[in-house]
């Protein structure tokens, strides 16, 4: 099976040599156990030689993306800072990634490999995955494409894309696992002491509130919200802050922040607990009663639907307090 993994422009090396990594190491493991190697992985890109990380590293690829013909499984890693900039420095590959997914083969975009993905067209009515510190970007330039906030994977028949960061090596697993088999990926995976199973990037997400859609009345809003969280809030009292009907207030909030109102506020709310849960020493009753809920049950279900995890898991995985329990 051939393995073509891109080589962007200014990419992230971190991100580009996981992957080509991971399948050479299932080479050898399958060779190990008497079994044929069935990968064949190599790097390809725009040009021979490629820098990666602002020019920290150059990369030498085995072959030109224009003479890809053909593979089986196309790996887009993410660019190196600006994504607009890394567009561009990439534009020319774009007509290949199509080309070669008309033909047949797979792709795979790593974290803010996604918008080199979107930009074929591709995704049009389909959803993905991309680093959570990106969505908005993201929504914002495709807006014909589904972002699943959180998600570690996304998968739509032959195109894959993954969360942010470390995510990509649940991608990467996952592609291992589909193109070989579950003893493979695992063995992988310990071998590179990896969580196989991780579904979700909510645990890592910083809630910013979208800011840059320009309207004013809105963001009044916003910061109302955010200077008076620990305090009971009506979507009524938001609304009388523009002098806003309720119905015409929430349909503009939405259209602003892509969160309702009161989505907007617990998700405030449980950002102020989770900075709270990682440099306090309050116990979880005293930190919901100061981020304004009044109900155990239901502070801990908003929490854990947010951010994956029980508030005391939270604390447990992030505490910055050694001795905090």
């Amino acid at each position: 099976m051939q393995i073509s993994v891109f080589v962007p422009d200014h990419g992230v090396i971190e991100a580009i040599t996981p992957p080509f990594r991971t399948f050479n190491t299932a080479n050898e493991f399958l060779t190990a156990f008497g079994k044929k190697p069935i990968f064949k992985v190599e790097y390809v890109g725009l040009t021979e030689y490629v820098p990666a990380n602002n020019g920290e590293y150059v990369i030498k690829t085995d072959r030109l993306l224009k003479d890809v013909a053909e593979t089986d499984l196309l790996i887009i890693p993410p660019t190196f800072g600006d994504t607009l900039k890394g567009i561009k420095a990439n534009a020319a590959a774009i007509p290949y990634f199509k080309k070669l997914h008309d033909q047949g083969s797979s792709l795979a975009s790593l974290c803010i490999g996604a918008f080199l993905l979107a930009e074929t067209g591709l995704l049009n009515g389909k959803k993905c995955s991309t680093h959570w510190a990106h969505i908005n970007e993201f929504r914002e330039r495709y807006p014909d494409i589904e972002v699943e906030d959180g998600a570690i994977i996304t998968e739509h028949g032959n195109i894959y894309s993954s969360g942010g960061a470390s995510s990509l090596w649940n991608l990467i697993l996952y592609l291992l696992e589909k193109f070989s088999d579950r003893e493979t990926a695992i063995m992988v995976s310990k071998y590179f002491a990896l969580d196989i199973g991780r579904d979700s990037q909510s645990q890592f997400a910083i809630f910013k509130g979208q800011r840059n859609h320009g309207d004013s009345d809105i963001q009044k809003v916003q910061d109302y919200i955010e200077n008076h969280y620990g305090d009971k809030i009506s979507i009524e009292t938001l609304a009388n802050l523009i002098n806003s009907g309720r119905r015409t207030f929430e349909r503009r909030f939405k259209e602003a922040t892509n969160n309702t109102p009161l989505e907007y506020i617990q998700r405030v709310r449980i950002e102020a607990a989770k900075t709270y849960f990682e440099a306090s020493r309050k116990n979880v009753t005293e930190i919901m009663f100061d981020v304004g809920y009044t109900d155990t049950k239901a502070f801990r279900e908003i929490f854990k639907k947010i951010t994956g995890l029980t508030p005391i898991e939270y604390r447990n995985k992030f505490a910055r307090l050694a001795n905090e329990v």
